[in-house]
């Protein structure tokens, strides 16, 4: 099966670290770690010519082959595939956005549940990555840790002993590392209390980015909390501060959502209905309102105040409604109007579907 075959039949199936109930899912969405690697002696991707380039892939694909722990493993070369063939890989977060623009002389080796991707010469040689569903930063960590580890064997890594890893990136130099946890916060959002979150976990030494990472907005109200440094600590280090203050902002969450229910019910009942309407009965709707829509209806779902959906249907929706995935269901390229159209019909006929 070639690459863009291969992305067809992806967006037919369901996301796997959607589907699978993890701990806290609630408000944890899912928990990804990435390892930046870079190859001995080998100019690192910005500096490299096509012929090096290749090497990497050639190298890199040859060493994932050997690695059991990728069942079912598939490669896609990322420079036979079009713009929205790309983004389809990103919005299932398979891919970062560098990637999704750099597409000649790289490739994505994946495997077939979508837990582990690896992106080869993204802005590093080599970008690991294992994603499983809510809150999992420890089980994550001991998964890629192996990974990592057995690729080691394979391949020699650029490593100074002062330094650590060497990377593109100064601010990836150490341990490589960026651990992020997907949350979802309405509570926190209706209650106007984001800035001093944010601000909060700044001094913290972490980072709160938009739903596709830095520089993207958190629609849905969803946040990428990751660590910021990757110089100076371990990799235990990170992955038990990071532990520590997710289940901190999870807390604050769930006290904010209960304080909303006993004081300003009516208020946080409107906002779900509201979206709840605007999902079921809209003919036109926006990436932006869709997935603000479907927050709140989430959020109506996790209190036990909206019953005739399940939550495995909003999660989906919430992959299943962005720009590329709409253009691949509708076997065609559509200008945003047409895709405003198309939205509108899959979510109403899916939630139809849902209430059986």
């Amino acid at each position: 099966m070639n690459s863009i075959d291969y992305i067809g039949k992806l967006t037919g199936k369901r996301v796997s670290w959607l589907v699978d109930s993890g701990p806290k899912d609630d408000i944890a969405i899912s928990t990804r770690i990435r390892i930046a690697r870079n190859l001995k002696d080998t100019p690192f991707p910005p500096c490299a010519d096509s012929e090096n380039l290749n090497k990497v892939v050639v190298a890199a694909t040859f060493a994932l082959d050997k690695m059991p722990v990728i069942k079912k493993q598939m490669s896609i070369d990322m420079g036979e595939i079009g713009p929205v063939d790309a983004q389809v890989l990103l919005e299932r977060r398979l891919i970062s956005q560098e990637f999704c623009a750099r597409r000649q002389n790289s490739s994505l080796v994946m495997s077939d549940l979508e837990n582990i991707a690896v992106m080869i010469n993204e802005e590093d040689h080599i970008r690991l990555q294992v994603i499983r569903p809510g809150l999992q930063i420890p089980e994550v960590w001991e998964e890629i840790n192996s990974l990592e580890t057995a690729l080691s064997n394979e391949l020699p890594f650029e490593f100074d002993q002062t330094l650590g890893f060497l990377t593109s990136c100064p601010t990836n130099v150490g341990t490589g590392m960026r651990a992020s946890v997907m949350l979802h916060l309405p509570g926190l959002v209706l209650s106007n209390q984001t800035n001093q979150l944010i601000q909060a976990i700044s001094k913290l030494g972490l980072a709160v980015r938009g739903i596709f990472g830095e520089g993207t907005d958190n629609l849905g109200n969803l946040f990428q909390v990751s660590n910021q440094s990757t110089l100076g600590e371990t990799e235990e280090d990170i992955v038990t501060r990071l532990s520590g203050v997710i289940s901190q902002i999870v807390k604050h969450e769930k006290n904010v959502r209960i304080k909303l229910l006993e004081k300003q019910r009516d208020m946080l009942l409107d906002h779900i209905g509201r979206s709840y309407g605007i999902l079921k009965y809209s003919y036109i709707i926006s990436t932006k309102e869709a997935l603000n829509s479907l927050s709140m209806l989430r959020l109506g779902i996790d209190l036990g105040i909206i019953r005739s959906v399940d939550m495995h249907t909003v999660n989906e929706l919430f992959i299943c409604v962005q720009p590329a995935h709409l253009q691949k269901y509708a076997g065609k390229n559509t200008e945003s109007e047409g895709r405003d159209r198309i939205r509108a019909t899959f979510i109403r006929d899916a939630l139809q579907k849902n209430n059986g």
